[in-house]
């Protein structure tokens, strides 16, 4: 299906709206593309911005604008004396609904709606009104106050989301004045950190423990990017100074440590990776030699050991960090923790989607302040399979939790469900996927001085300046992820030098290029191409740098070969051992119940040397790329009240089943599926 967007420009700025501003960060070494400079045109992320656009936020306003499920908008209403009533729901709602404001700014940067403009103004108008005049703003503190409860207090309670829901503010705030040019949730923003600057000029270390699960990091270094008031810049280091000297921390919140010591991911997963990537954005503008250090060594503690192949992160509903200390006072208990080295289950996986999202957000400014392509490689991995598992295809319907593994009947009882659900008491997921998937067009693109950088491969288009007053429009027309080939159609304004970056992804082996038809002349020491025209020997998980004058009507072609494959997982991960899974491309796949014509996933193995042949399906879910295999099929024999047995040959049979995207399991009603299957090596 073909799906072309074109919107006409209306509220939307003329200035570039980045995600983040890293313009004039001295320690960035990129510049993200601006929101509304990048169009998907059609295929894969033009399907899922338009169900964003159309299924995803209305659905999400009218929850959050109603009363029926819990509090968000009315909180806000309530706390301005617009409404009468008590503080409901979780005391992170400020911040959840601060993500709505932020997805739909993001969708209005390109896609223009007077409807959803007047929703964002008309809310921001609210929560102006709510804010109290010193600038504090926390629905539910602000709503106990207002009916006079005298233990109504900022900050009284370390676990309240104080915090968290200013960052969020901030963030949103910021994205909001980009995307318009107006300036009145900035002006809200403002006043919440010149609170915060009052608050902590002579704070203890005990009151940065309000921190907990901290988007206040990228917030306040955000709003420092806009307004350039120093004094937001000088209070997220003093954030990051006073955490370090807490002295009954743990790892729950990521502050059991000094974080200059810290050398391994542990403890809440959200809380952790929103506390990296605020570190990384604080790193850009410091330069900090120690920020670097910490994020380097943790960043590579999760990569090697702790992990999803989807991508996602926080293995453990529940854990104790660090786990088998010998100082018993040392450990914590740890709601969705990282856990150990190697700790990955799949059936108890809890892979929260926010913990997935903020693997993105870091990963994100780990590639700005280096370049570096392993960081995109994540952030791939994550986009396509851990983050886009956690809303269904229908748009209103999402998952809090993404395991690997579902079985009928489940090992043991777990709090989350299994199957998508239009709510859940803690609703922080489902908003922060719609902005993620609103946003996802400010990752694709990047600039530095002279260059522009291809990240994420799409059929769509970037009009961008590589300098001032030299325009440059980027064309891509490709079935990717479906398909590894890209046509990149390079249109300056005029002839122009210029350095094209064209990420070349982790994953693809012999990758080649061509410009205008012809093999790349300057690529040293290249092969002889195996075709035609075409250069070989791109580099896995590195940039290819094209730097030549620019023609009007350039085209560089990409081939990515993109076979299925089998992968395995180190032996350490004791629930996969002896297991393989089905990746292509960026693309996990698992099984499903709908495909296995009456067997269970746990009679289910996949000879090594199987034939895995892709096939497109247009017709299933929405439209996707299937692996078709042959599977061999153990009856179980009966298991009932027994933990172990002798083992008994059982008759065996092959069976055709196709594998489909893990992202997109699920849609087809409750049943089995699986990730990793057992593997027959004879």
């Amino acid at each position: 299906m073909v799906l072309l967007i074109c919107f006409v420009t209306g509220w939307a700025s003329a200035a570039p709206a980045p995600l983040l501003d890293t313009s004039r960060s001295p320690h960035a070494k990129l510049q993200p593309a601006a929101l509304n400079e990048v169009r998907w045109t059609e295929g894969f992320w033009a399907q899922r911005f338009e169900s964003c656009r159309t299924q995803m936020l209305p659905a999400m306003w009218e929850l959050m604008s109603g009363t029926n499920r819990s509090h968000y908008l009315e909180n806000f209403r309530i706390a301005a004396g617009l409404a009468e009533g008590r503080p409901r729901g979780a005391p992170f709602n400020d911040g959840d609904f601060y993500k709505l404001l932020e997805a739909s700014c993001a969708s209005l940067a390109i896609a223009p709606d007077r409807e959803l403009e007047r929703r964002v103004e008309d809310a921001i108008a609210v929560i102006a009104r709510a804010q109290r005049a010193d600038g504090y703003l926390h629905t539910p503190v602000l709503i106990r106050a207002r009916q006079g409860d005298t233990n109504a207090v900022a900050f009284r309670d370390r676990n309240n989301f104080e915090m968290y829901n200013l960052g969020h503010l901030m963030t949103t705030a910021c994205v909001h004045h980009r995307v318009t040019g107006r300036t009145n949730l900035l002006a809200v923003a403002r006043r919440a950190a010149d609170f915060l600057d009052a608050t902590f000029r002579g704070a203890s270390p005990e009151v940065a423990r309000s921190s907990v699960c901290p988007s206040h990091y990228m917030g306040m270094v955000e709003i420092y990017r806009v307004t350039r008031e120093p004094r937001y810049l000088a209070l997220a280091q003093k954030f990051f100074a006073l955490r370090s000297q807490i002295t009954d921390g743990g790892d729950d919140n990521q502050d059991r440590v000094p974080f200059a010591q810290q050398t391994n991911a542990v403890g809440h997963a959200v809380r952790a990776n929103y506390l990296f990537a605020g570190a990384a954005d604080l790193f850009m503008e410091t330069g900090d030699p120690a920020l670097w250090r910490t994020l380097g060594a943790v960043w590579t503690n999760v990569v090697t050991r702790k992990l999803y192949l989807t991508g996602a992160c926080g293995a453990l509903y529940d854990g104790a960090s660090p786990a088998g200390s010998k100082d018993q006072k040392t450990i914590t208990r740890t709601h969705q923790a990282y856990g150990r080295d190697f700790q990955l289950p799949n059936t108890t996986a809890h892979a929260e989607t926010c913990a997935n999202i903020g693997n993105v957000l870091w990963n994100w400014r780990m590639f700005l302040a280096t370049g570096e392509a392993r960081f995109v490689d994540v952030l791939e991995q994550t986009l396509y399979n851990s983050v886009l598992s956690g809303v269904a295809l229908d748009g209103t319907n999402y998952f809090y939790t993404n395991p690997l593994r579902v079985t009928e009947p489940m090992p043991v009882a777990l709090r989350w469900s299994r199957s998508r659900a239009p709510f859940v008491s803690s609703f922080c997921c489902p908003p922060n996927v719609v902005r993620t998937v609103a946003e996802v067009n400010g990752y694709a693109y990047a600039k530095s001085p002279g260059a522009l950088w291809v990240n994420l491969y799409g059929a769509g288009e970037w009009r961008t300046e590589v300098a001032p007053g030299v325009p440059v429009k980027l064309a891509q027309d490709t079935a990717y992820p479906w398909n590894g080939r890209v046509r990149l159609a390079v249109s300056p304004g005029k002839p122009e030098e210029f350095a094209l970056k064209l990420r070349v992804p982790g994953w693809a082996k012999n990758a080649m290029i061509r410009v205008n038809g012809a093999q790349v002349s300057n690529l040293r020491d290249a092969p002889a191409g195996d075709r035609a025209g075409w250069t070989p020997a791109l580099q896995p998980s590195t940039y290819f740098t094209l730097h030549r004058t620019w023609q009007p009507g350039d085209v560089v072609e990409l081939d990515f070969p993109m076979p299925a494959v089998l992968v395995e997982a180190n032996p350490l991960v004791e629930e996969t051992l002896n297991q393989v899974a089905v990746k292509r491309g960026p693309v996990v796949y698992c099984v499903e119940s709908a495909d296995l014509k009456g067997a269970k996933v746990s009679e289910m193995s996949l000879p090594a040397n199987a034939d895995l042949l892709p096939r497109f399906d247009q017709r299933l879910l929405g439209g996707v790329a299937v692996v078709d295999a042959l599977l061999t099929v153990r009856p179980q024999g009966d298991w009932d009240g027994k933990l172990f047995r002798e083992v008994e040959t059982r008759p065996s049979r092959a069976v055709k089943a196709q594998f489909v995207p893990y992202f997109a399991w699920g849609n087809r009603g409750a049943g089995e599926m699986s990730v990793w299957l057992p593997v027959e090596t004879k």
